[in-house]
């Protein structure tokens, strides 16, 4: 064997890849593949750069990655081609005639002798063995018959159907990895969306979600339409592990979450020399609205954070989609002149910023706030899901063989001595050894002992 090929073959090269590709999969996992450099600088920080430079970030498509995939690909290729043809020789190949001191050394074993010719003493041993569902074939050495029986042969090949079912696998990781693409669509109600580089469109007709007696999150229900050349042509509920399919696509119930930049909030004016005053007014985030009042003329939110923290340099973000600390940032006029101007907080009415050093004359409280919720859907394609799916099934059949289908040898010499036979059996398996010796002295005894 040369000196590559002993290279492509070892099973340490086989482990340091396994170990390598497993690695690389945890971190393709831990890392969210496929987003914005936005939202890798928010989630990571000053790692975002080294994440794309290193391709963590599309680890699944990145060159090294592959590398390694065709690596492990062409171990387990000339792992299998070396010995595949001295299993397939055991299997199928023609007997070699066998010796009858060699098979004396075998573990498995039997010798006695039939009153009988050596034709009609073939043909008692070859019934018993049939009837146990072994194939014959037979050789002739210079002093009688040698024959060897084979059953379950297929079950030599288990390795070689797992390997073959891992190469399939791979296969399918390549062409997913070069062919496939992900996006992740936010739908309100309503809103039509193009798929990525597809000759449809999808539609969020509803969107729902399904809370727990206790209030926690059960399920996402969106009621989804694909629509092609301007006119429906299918609607299903997409929810979590109930993916919509169409086209190769798979479009699967990601997350949820409202928008909150065309948010609608109620807001309570409150007038500082009158205590008794109080009028609610309804707008939406960005709009402004005449209030007619004598001490304020006009009001208008300019933004809504639902979960609100002061981050880097001091600046207002918010740190989750949940109201958790709702704030509206309120303006208010009184003709020309800007009367109140700072942030109201709906868990905290009387924490706010006006305008001015001065105490302002009219006050807000955030009384309620709502949000159109939206649908976040992954658009998936994956061309080589199928052949992942084979892959599966070959390795799930090789591990069959491997296990529940040995394959079992019994090689006999019949010598013809004096009137007689003599009969000198042996077999082996490489595994359910004990249970291959039972069978093989319940065949052999029924052989000297004929009914």
């Amino acid at each position: 064997m040369g000196p590559v090929i002993k290279f492509f073959s070892s099973v340490k090269l086989a482990i340091a890849l396994i170990i390598l590709i497993t690695l690389a999969s945890i971190l393709g996992t831990l890392i969210p593949q496929g987003r914005s450099a936005a939202e890798y600088a928010a989630r990571y920080g000053s790692l975002a750069g080294p994440f794309g430079s290193l391709q963590l970030t599309r680890l699944y498509q990145s060159g090294w990655y592959l590398t390694l995939l065709l690596l492990f690909a062409l171990n387990i290729a000339v792992c299998t081609v070396t010995r595949l043809g001295a299993k397939w020789r055991r299997a199928f190949g023609p007997p070699a005639a066998a010796d009858a001191q060699a098979l004396a050394l075998l573990k498995t074993k039997s010798k006695f002798r039939l009153a009988l010719p050596l034709a009609a003493a073939r043909d008692r041993v070859a019934g018993p063995l049939r009837s146990r569902g072994y194939r014959l074939t037979e050789a002739g050495p210079a002093k009688g018959l040698s024959l060897l029986a084979r059953k379950k042969r297929l079950g030599w090949f288990g390795s070689d159907v797992v390997h073959l079912g891992l190469l399939v696998i791979l296969a399918g990781g390549f062409v997913s990895g070069l062919g496939g693409r992900r996006a992740d669509l936010a739908l309100l109600e309503g809103q039509t969306a193009e798929v990525p580089r597809a000759s449809f469109k999808v539609r969020l007709d509803k969107f729902e979600t399904v809370y727990y007696p206790r209030g926690g999150v059960k399920d996402w229900k969106s009621t989804v339409t694909v629509v092609e050349n301007g006119a429906p042509v299918l609607t299903r509920v997409v929810e979590v592990n109930h993916p919509l399919s169409y086209r190769g696509y798979s479009f699967y119930q990601a997350s949820y979450g409202r928008d909150w930049d065309a948010s609608t909030v109620e807001l309570v004016i409150k007038k500082t020399a009158d205590p008794s005053f109080a009028k609610s007014v309804s707008l939406k985030t960005g709009e402004r609205i005449a209030v007619n009042d004598p001490d304020v003329s006009h009001v208008a939110v300019r933004r809504f954070v639902p979960d609100l923290v002061i981050g880097e340099g001091q600046k207002v973000q918010s740190r989750s989609q949940e109201p958790n600390n709702p704030a509206a940032l309120v303006e208010a006029w009184k003709g020309e002149e800007r009367v109140f101007s700072g942030w109201v907080f709906a868990r905290y009415p009387e924490f706010g910023q006006g305008h001015g050093a001065a105490k302002p004359p009219v006050s807000f409280v955030l009384k309620s706030y709502a949000a159109a919720p939206f649908s976040v859907l992954e658009a998936a394609k994956d061309p080589g899901a199928n052949l992942v799916w084979l892959g599966c099934l070959l390795v799930t059949a090789g591990l069959f063989l491997a296990f529940y289908w040995p394959p079992r040898e019994v090689r006999v010499v019949l010598e013809e001595t004096q009137g007689k036979v003599e009969v000198t059996a042996a077999g082996q398996a490489p595994k359910g050894r004990e249970g291959f010796e039972a069978e093989f002295e319940e065949i052999f005894e029924s052989i000297r002992r004929p009914a």
